[in-house]
């Protein structure tokens, strides 16, 4: 019992901080492209990731355990960030956050599918009613989401469940941080080219608030928060623990009104109550 409490405590914390993530890489895409953005933020969280791996002498993952490793690098280094970077071209940060809450479920299906969990039928009455209540909502905006930019916001979720299945059931046995890093230097020779190749042509134009957009996503969004929110998912449970991503909304709508200046909208908060309620039902049958 302490352990899932330790795991629940863990993981909120995880989510808080990703919940500025989409926020902050709103801000970064106003200066920089989505394919640096998304190489630049690996590449710095990579050198701490490793610098981390050597200082506590970790010893390097199992041969079997690579192919779990790249799965978690393509969905949550590769995938989500540079997914939801394009589709911030189309939406407001506002209008993305709110897809955040069909994370859990995602989550859900791919900890069954990979983390061998078995939950109760009325948890994924819950789990389904909080990401249909998401989904209902986003495809009634007109005004905050383009075709363009929930299709991409969609496919990063599915991404990104994947990669949190994954890395939940990796980090049983290698540590939550440890896995992130790892993955993150699986993916380093490729997003050290990439950004290499998709540099700013003048490093002047790019002003001091997409500066500090990059620095939030390289080491809170791409580091930290994973450092929590696996080692939640791994204590607490895929499924039980990912329906935490339910308040991430909650957290991203206010930060993208209170820091960004951008509307929210009523329906927008009366939604993200409904999800919230989901969340102490499906944490109660998980």
């Amino acid at each position: 019992m302490q352990a899932r409490m330790d795991g629940w405590w863990s993981g909120l914390f995880g989510v808080v901080i990703f919940s500025g993530s989409l926020p902050a890489t709103r801000v970064a895409v106003g200066g920089f492209s989505p394919l640096f953005l998304t190489s630049a933020r690996a590449v710095i969280a990579a050198l701490i990731g490793a610098a981390l791996l050597a200082l506590l002498r970790q010893s390097r993952p199992q041969r079997g355990d690579l192919l779990s490793l790249a799965v978690v690098a393509l969905g949550v280094v590769v995938g989500f960030p540079l997914l939801t970077a394009l589709a911030l071209q189309h939406v407001t940060s506002a209008h993305s956050v709110v897809f955040i809450g069909l994370l859990p479920l995602a989550t859900a299906l791919f900890g069954v599918l990979r983390g061998g969990e078995r939950p109760k039928p009325v948890f994924w009455a819950f789990s389904l009613l909080g990401s249909l209540s998401v989904a209902g909502f986003a495809l009634s905006q007109s005004g905050g989401g383009t075709l363009a930019g929930d299709g991409l916001m969609l496919l990063a979720i599915t991404v990104c469940g994947l990669g949190y299945a994954e890395g939940a059931a990796l980090s049983r046995r290698l540590g939550g941080w440890q896995v992130i890093s790892w993955a993150l230097a699986l993916a380093f020779p490729l997003m050290a080219a990439l950004a290499l190749a998709t540099m700013p042509a003048g490093w002047g134009a790019v002003d001091g608030a997409a500066w500090a957009g990059l620095a939030y996503v390289s080491v809170f969004s791409m580091m930290i928060g994973f450092v929590f929110w696996y080692r939640g998912l791994a204590l607490g449970g895929i499924a039980r623990v990912g329906q935490l991503q339910l308040l991430q909304p909650f957290f991203g709508l206010a930060l993208a009104g209170l820091l960004l200046g951008e509307p929210v909208a009523w329906s927008m908060i009366a939604v993200t109550a409904l999800v919230v309620l989901c969340v102490a039902g499906a944490k109660r049958f998980a």
